[in-house]
């Protein structure tokens, strides 16, 4: 009778105990039976929950990586428009004949239309 009253003593203190953190870092929640009982379950969330944490990490390098090339190609696509519109600014007959007269060449312009030869 007094065992029994022991160990329903001790079970009431370990339960007592059961969520205090010096039972839990001590190692003792490692030893209760739903614990024990489920231990490949655990490790198996445990495993899933880093190959989650790895993928969302992963995600996220890569949308940055998206983000940067994005800008990237907006900022050449605005650099080829601009050295476009300068190509064809420069390319106009006015504009090379002036720059003709500001090199100094004597060049004239024709004064006849250009005609096409048909076969």
């Amino acid at each position: 009778m007094e065992e029994e009253k022991k160990q329903q003593r001790k079970k009431a203190k370990r339960k007592e105990n059961r969520f205090s953190p010096l039972y839990v870092l001590g190692g003792g929640i490692l030893k209760e039976d739903f614990i024990i009982k489920h231990t490949r379950m655990i490790i198996l969330v445990v495993i899933l929950i880093f190959f989650f944490i790895s993928n969302r990490y992963t995600c996220m390098q890569k949308l940055r990586e998206i983000d940067r090339l994005q800008q990237q190609l907006r900022d050449v696509r605005f650099e080829a428009l601009s050295i476009s519109s300068e190509l064809t600014g420069n390319s106009r007959q006015s504009q090379i004949e002036l720059l003709i007269e500001e090199q100094g060449i004597e060049l004239e312009g024709a004064k006849t239309p250009p005609y096409e030869l048909y076969k």
